[in-house]
C-alpha cells in the first residue's frame, strides 16, 4: 500500500463516521419524516399508488385494507381522499361513504356520521360517534 492510496482510504473512513454521526443527529421529527418518507414508497398495489383505509365502530368493522380512494361529505359537502392527500381530521356528515378498494373493487357504507383523520396515506374513520 503506497502512500497515495492513504488519504483516500482515510477519506472514506471519514465519510462513513460522518453518516453515521448524521444518522445520529437526526431530530425527532427528521426522523419521523425519514419513516413517512420510506412508507410513502411502499404504498403501491398493482402498479398504482394507494393507501390504508381502516373504517370501524366500537361493535363492528365495516372495512380494513387498502385502497385507492375514498369519497364521503362533511359541513362543506362532498370530497375525495386520494394517495398522498395532505394530513387532516374532519367531522363526517350523514352519507353513502364509497372507498375504491383494491382487492374488492367498490365499496359503499352508509355512515350516519363520524370522525376521519388521515396521515401519511392512512386514513382511520370512527363511526357512531
Amino acid at each position: 500500500m503506497s502512500d497515495a492510496d492513504k488519504p483516500d482510504e482515510l477519506a472514506v473512513d471519514d465519510k462513513q463516521a460522518l453518516d453515521k454521526a448524521g444518522v445520529a443527529s437526526l431530530t425527532k421529527e427528521e426522523q419521523e419524516h425519514s419513516k413517512a418518507a420510506s412508507e410513502y414508497s411502499n404504498t403501491e398495489a398493482n402498479g398504482e399508488l394507494s393507501m390504508y383505509v381502516k373504517v370501524h365502530s366500537p361493535f363492528n368493522d365495516y372495512y380494513d385494507g387498502q385502497a385507492f380512494s375514498l369519497s364521503a361529505e362533511n359541513a362543506t359537502g362532498p370530497f375525495d381522499i386520494l394517495p398522498k392527500h395532505h394530513n387532516f381530521v374532519s367531522l363526517l356528515s350523514p352519507c353513502e361513504m364509497i372507498i375504491r378498494s383494491v382487492d374488492k373493487g367498490e365499496q359503499r357504507i352508509r355512515i350516519s356520521g363520524g370522525i376521519m383523520h388521515v396521515k401519511s396515506d392512512r386514513i382511520i374513520i370512527f363511526l357512531d360517534v
